[in-house]
């Protein structure tokens, strides 16, 4: 009698997924904020982590990031989008869509297409992360992050 069952497939890591390996590591920020963050992969490579120590405003600012496909309860697959959520010692909770493209990187705050958002440019060698953040009605600040680990 033949074995009709079958193993599901392990899902694996997408491309957009892996295009983020780049920005593992530990960066100097400079700009309107100013510090390190660190990005790591959780176990499986499917959510990169972000640790944040900075000081923005005159004020310290310490969180975590975590980054990835929104797969809900249930779900047979994850969404298309990267989205992310972070968390401060200020209380903070913010949402994002990462959205790579090249050798550029655009953060949306909220959703994608929002007016809010980070565009930043690597270099070359990819150790330099070149960009600002655009807020609506004006304001937002540079950005500069370079490799240090």
């Amino acid at each position: 009698m033949a074995d009709n069952t079958t193993t599901p497939q392990a899902a694996q890591p997408n491309e957009q997924l892996t295009w983020l390996d780049r920005l593992i590591g530990q960066w100097q920020v400079s700009g309107g904020a100013e510090g390190t963050v660190t990005y790591r992969w959780a176990e499986g490579k499917f959510f990169l982590v972000q640790d944040i120590d900075l000081q923005q405003y005159g004020q310290p600012v310490v969180g975590f990031e975590v980054i990835g496909r929104e797969k809900p309860f249930g779900a047979e697959k994850p969404g298309d989008d990267l989205k992310s959520r972070y968390y401060d010692s200020l209380g903070n909770t913010f949402d994002y869509v990462y959205d790579p493209e090249g050798d550029t990187l655009t953060i949306w705050a909220g959703e994608k297409g929002s007016p809010a958002y980070y565009r930043g440019t690597f270099n070359p060698d990819g150790d330099t992360l070149t960009g600002s953040w655009t807020y609506p009605g004006g304001g937002g600040y540079d950005s500069v992050m370079t490799r240090i680990k």
